[in-house]
């Protein structure tokens, strides 16, 4: 039996989580713009589900949030003075730079990164490539402290390797593992990496959404395969359906999930979608798995529907008995015909045959769920053994944590109070004390002065 798992690695919400609208592409983000947030909650929902898994017997990690606001982004575009200085000319000039600089985005974990395990790479490591999320400011500002966090959490460097961000440039857009996903037999076996874009930035070639941006490239793909080592029979790419991207499908991760050897999704996913599914077939049966899609129509779930309820952006989770469970958000048991297609494909005798809901409302309604929420990590029995151990779940962490956020965090943040100087102030106490609780060292700006 195999001595290997897939760890999720959960984004912490930050004390600046709030509903700026900041998203244009991602429906429930623009569409609850200028709405109070309770960052409390929002963590204390993600904290939820952490343990509820870790409680089922998964592997689960914490990823920290960031510095909120982003002083030194408004320093870089001519805002001046001291901190609180900063903060005002920016909420007087130009409050929507401030919005962004003070989003709570790096929650959504699986942006992070793009994660290649060591049964896939050349040089027998795990490859991290923090993501460039180029196409919106507020996330691309995010990388050089994801990179700082993950070199924390995977430092030793015979096992982990964590690469510098893609150029952060429109032709290597690139939204990490949220357009990622691996298939193997083992989660420790070699695998087939599937890479899912929404446009080529060098060939005219492929055809792009009309409505929404493109937010992956197919260049973006091919230069994070390279950076890891893999070999091309253990790759395949497939492009997004631009209609679908139009009808709000900005990630790959709102209309397909996958776990193992199985591939949940939509049928109107990707672009040549039954030559897609064969070559995922042909190269994981090299590779000694079997491959199974399952494959949503659109009669019975429509996009729409997809989108609203965040059917794909769920976890599959590999039970003992080689059965999936399906994590999904409360929204999908308040859909009709996406609860009762649930329903059926888990009692149809398929892989999929536990169906778990959780409560994410304050995620959703900023446009993330449950897989939003998480990075994946396959990792070895020895590769587990040599993570950070303060980022994984227990239940003293799963304490700590929420005694730390009921002292720091906020019930209520509008709009307005984005402005407050004292905000920033709360942000960095309670970063100082997080980096000590999971023993990441000196990863924030404010601790490096």
């Amino acid at each position: 039996m195999s001595n290997a798992f897939e760890v999720n690695f959960d984004g912490l919400v930050g004390p600046t989580h709030n509903y700026s609208g900041l998203s244009y592409g991602n429906v429930a983000s623009t569409g609850n713009q200028n709405a109070a947030s309770n960052p409390k909650l929002a963590a204390k929902q993600g904290l939820a589900k952490m343990k509820a898994l870790h409680d089922l017997g998964f592997k689960q990690g914490v990823l920290a949030p960031h510095e909120r606001p982003d002083v030194a982004s408004l320093r870089l575009l001519g805002f001046g003075g001291t901190d609180a200085q900063v903060i005002a000319r920016a909420a007087k000039e130009a409050p929507a730079i401030l919005a962004a600089a003070t989003s709570a985005s790096c929650m959504w974990t699986a942006n992070a990164a793009t994660v290649s395990p060591s049964g896939d790479t050349a040089d027998g490591r795990v490859h991290f490539t923090p993501a460039n999320l180029n196409n919106k400011f507020h996330r691309s500002i995010e990388h050089p402290t994801t990179r700082r966090i993950l070199q924390a959490m995977f430092a030793d460097e015979s096992r982990f390797a964590v690469h510098p961000a893609l150029p952060a440039q429109m032709h290597f857009g690139d939204e990490g593992a949220a357009n990622h996903t691996r298939f193997c037999h083992e989660y420790d076996g070699a695998g087939v990496e599937f890479f899912v874009f929404g446009a080529a930035a060098f060939d005219n070639r492929y055809s792009k959404p009309a409505r929404f941006p493109a937010r992956q490239t197919l260049e973006a793909c091919q230069a994070v395969a390279r950076l890891h080592g893999l070999k091309e029979e253990g790759v395949v790419y497939a492009q997004q359906d631009p209609d679908t991207i139009d009808a709000g499908v900005f990630h790959n991760d709102v209309i397909s999930v996958g776990n193992r050897n199985v591939l949940f999704h939509h049928e109107k996913s990707f672009l040549h979608q039954a030559e897609v599914l064969a070559e995922l077939d042909r190269k994981l049966a090299a590779a000694g798995g079997s491959f199974i899609a399952i494959e949503v129509p659109q009669a019975e779930v429509s996009v729409e529907e997809a989108v609203k309820s965040y059917l794909f952006n769920s976890q599959l989770l590999s039970k003992p008995d080689g059965k999936m469970i399906i994590v999904v958000p409360e929204e999908c048991r308040n859909i009709e015909r996406v609860w009762t297609y649930l329903q059926k494909m888990s009692s149809s005798g398929g892989p999929i045959d536990e169906v778990r809901v959780f409560d994410l409302k304050q995620s959703m309604q900023n446009g993330g769920g449950p897989a939003c929420l998480r990075l994946r990590v396959a990792l070895s029995a020895a590769e587990i053994d040599a993570v950070n151990p303060n980022v994984m779940m227990s239940d003293a962490l799963f304490g700590t944590l929420n005694a730390w956020v009921d002292r720091h965090y906020r019930d209520r943040l509008s709009p307005g109070d984005l402005a407050d100087p004292q905000l920033l102030v709360e942000c960095r106490t309670a970063l100082d004390e997080l980096s000590g609780i999971l023993a990441l060292g000196s990863v924030y700006p404010f601790q490096m002065v």
